[in-house]
């Protein structure tokens, strides 16, 4: 017999009912995983009318919008932890776009090497140069001292609420003073 027809025919076997032989002596969970032991209810459906649709309509506009964040004080405990998210995206998709656009350069003619990047920047007004550092640190900085202060709790250490409200402001005065000193300092 070929193997094409040994398959079919066990396919074939496998697809029919099983025999009442087999349900004596079968264990429960084989009973209960397959689908031809189990009950079936059929249920009639009906159609909800047109009336009936409308009214479901008009109540559903008289319900009230969830609340979302509204709602909710602003706390140290869960504001950094939503800026951490955000920096992330923002410096991932930062390096991304730069990435991508240093590989395209060549292509459209732009110029993005290292030395030209410097003198144009060095062309910027001072205010520029220091805001400009500063929009660029400050969201390394805080994603890199929240990162830390996340890996202090896979540790376990200051995980009680005031801990958690004391590191988060730690890090948000960190991020600022380390930022500010990368874009004056540098």
């Amino acid at each position: 017999m070929s193997n094409r027809a040994l398959q079919i025919t066990a396919r074939r076997a496998v697809a029919q009912k099983p025999t009442t032989a087999f349900a004596r002596f079968a264990s429960p969970a084989a009973v209960a995983t397959n689908t031809h032991f189990l009950h079936r209810r059929q249920v009639a459906t009906q159609q909800v009318s047109a009336n009936n649709n409308e009214i479901l309509v008009a109540q559903r506009k008289l319900r009230p919008v969830s609340p979302h964040l509204g709602i909710y004080k602003p706390q140290i405990t869960w504001i950094p932890s939503m800026f951490n998210r955000i920096t992330g995206a923002i410096l991932s998709g930062g390096f991304y776009l730069f990435g991508l656009g240093y590989l395209m350069a060549p292509v459209f003619g732009w110029h993005l090497e290292s030395a030209v990047l410097a003198a144009s920047f060095a062309t910027w007004p001072i205010a520029a140069k220091v805001l400009a550092k500063m929009s660029l640190a400050l969201p390394f900085t805080f994603h890199s001292f929240n990162g830390l202060r996340h890996l202090m709790w896979d540790m376990t250490k200051g995980i009680t609420n005031a801990q958690v409200a004391r590191s988060g402001w730690f890090v948000v005065g960190l991020s600022f003073v380390s930022a500010f000193y990368l874009a004056v300092g540098y």
